[in-house]
């Protein structure tokens, strides 16, 4: 099921997941300006879960002033209680939730380090939430200490213009993609450059993704070659491509990959959105036009349900519930595991109890195999009337 968040004022042209503290999933969405009388907007909707859509009307809405320019990207921290937002006047805030979701405010504060210094195409939290990247149309890339701000890395000729970027698991690595098809990875921790991504002279890399589960080190990219589009997989320890599949039939236009690293989804620039399983690459689900014939701007799994966010200009923001196997709850893996512990005790018990006639063993006094025992200690008199060695000549 979808839900078109569609409204009368201007086109969607970003958005992400907000996983508050109390468990809640909220969605947040930036609006662009559509003439003299709609502004650009920041607008913060609840999901229900049982419906699969959005509320009909936000939660609370914030309006930007002429000169922030439109909201570009969102970047939300993995603590569910900010986020960023870049702008197209080059700037960059931090917006704090605050209140439960019948009374939710938005309190914005300017972020020093991140003031004028051009539209960002691409912003991210690291997955432990302490540290943040911003990568520019203009090929600088940022990355900081997060909420200290310390700069780990100011590169501004990292590439022509930044396409895509992707922390590592373990907030070692950074990837990055340009418009120009490289890819390089940086080690955080010095913010340094380890190495670029080998292709051939007819491949552009285009899209990046780090693998998520915490058990297969790769890194995911999207390669464009000539009309075709395939996803290809590089081993972190080497860095060297091991394998390569085509998942979705037209160029990818935005990658993501779900909290648990279960699953990779590609959006592609028609509106085509395909998810997989990483373990197989095998594709679980697959929405040919879910955004008739426009380019997906932002593709995002819902934490905690297996939903998938999808924004376009077009078409707005749509939910999409996925035809994926369901997983287990906690809940019931813990009563799967008291039911084996109750079974087996059961068990133990009629074992117990039957052990005797179980095993066909004789009981009683007319047991033939049973042992005749006499008495060790004996009467004194009784002994020295008896000889068993019969009379000894001395």
């Amino acid at each position: 099921m979808g839900n078109d968040a569609r409204s009368p004022q201007g086109p969607v042209t970003c958005g992400s997941w907000i996983r508050r503290p109390e468990n809640l999933n909220l969605v947040v969405l930036g609006r662009s300006r559509r003439g003299n009388s709609c502004p650009a907007l920041l607008e913060i909707f609840s999901f229900d879960p049982k419906t699969i859509s959005l509320s009909t009307y936000p939660l609370t809405t914030y309006v930007l002033e002429a000169e922030e320019g439109n909201p570009d990207a969102i970047a939300v921290h993995p603590s569910g209680d900010d986020f960023v937002c870049a702008f197209s006047s080059g700037n960059c805030k931090l917006f704090e939730l605050y209140g439960r979701e019948t009374n939710m405010k938005l309190l914005a504060k300017e972020l020093t380090p991140l003031q004028v210094i051009g539209p960002q195409k691409c912003i991210s939290f690291s997955v432990d939430g302490s540290k943040f990247a911003a990568g520019g149309l203009d090929g600088h890339l940022r990355i900081m200490e997060w909420p200290s701000m310390g700069v780990i890395l100011d590169e501004p000729e990292a590439h022509k213009s930044v396409r895509d970027m992707d922390f590592s698991l373990d907030s070692e690595f950074l990837a990055s993609t340009s418009t120009d098809g490289s890819a390089r990875i940086w080690k955080i921790e010095g913010g340094i450059p380890l190495t670029t991504l080998s292709r051939r002279s007819d491949e552009k890399i285009e899209l990046c993704r780090f693998s998520k589960d915490g058990t297969k080190p790769f890194l995911f990219c999207s390669v464009q070659k000539g009309d075709t589009s395939v996803t290809s997989v590089y081993d972190i320890s080497t860095w060297n491509k091991i394998g390569h599949k085509r998942l979705i039939r037209k160029s990818a236009s935005v990658m993501s990959i779900s909290q648990d690293g279960k699953y990779l989804s590609l959006g592609s620039k028609d509106g085509d959105i395909c998810v997989v399983e990483v373990k197989k690459m095998q594709i679980y689900h697959y929405s040919r036009r879910l955004h008739l014939g426009t380019n997906i701007s932002s593709l995002e799994f819902c934490p905690g349900e297996r939903v998938m966010l999808t924004t376009s200009v077009e078409w707005g923001a749509l939910v999409t519930k996925l035809t994926v196997p369901k997983d287990w709850k906690e809940w019931q893996i813990y009563l799967v595991l008291l039911g084996l512990f109750l079974a087996s005790l059961v068990a133990f018990y009629i074992f117990f109890k039957n052990s005797d006639s179980f095993w066909k063993f004789p009981m009683g006094k007319d047991q033939p195999a049973r042992p005749r025992f006499k008495p060790v200690l004996r009467d004194p008199q009784s002994y020295d009337d008896q000889n068993v060695w019969g009379p000894v000549d001395m």
